[in-house]
């Protein structure tokens, strides 16, 4: 089974809400330039129901290069995870 693309994932929502295609992209991008900027000012997004966005802090560490074996050093970086909650789970799952 082929996964859903944007369009018909817009489409499909347009269908369920009985809002214009339109309206549901507008509101999706609304919604995305939201969580956006919550993650970089509070560190996290909860979206109800599905699971949040979270800002995490990773730490440096030893790696290895796979080309040559040779190890080098990571450099911490700040990056963003998807943590599902809990609901999400139990109805895929």
């Amino acid at each position: 089974m082929a996964k859903m693309t944007k369009s018909q994932l817009m489409q499909a929502l347009a269908d369920k809400t009985q809002m214009s295609k339109k309206d549901v992209i507008n509101l999706l991008e609304q919604l995305t330039t939201l969580a956006y900027s919550e993650v970089k000012k509070s560190g996290e997004f909860v979206v109800p129901g599905i699971g949040k966005l979270v800002k995490v802090n990773r730490k440096a560490r030893m790696g290895r290069n796979p080309a040559t074996g040779a190890s080098i050093q990571i450099p911490a970086k700040t990056v963003v995870k998807f943590r599902v909650a809990k609901a999400a789970k139990e109805a895929v799952l």
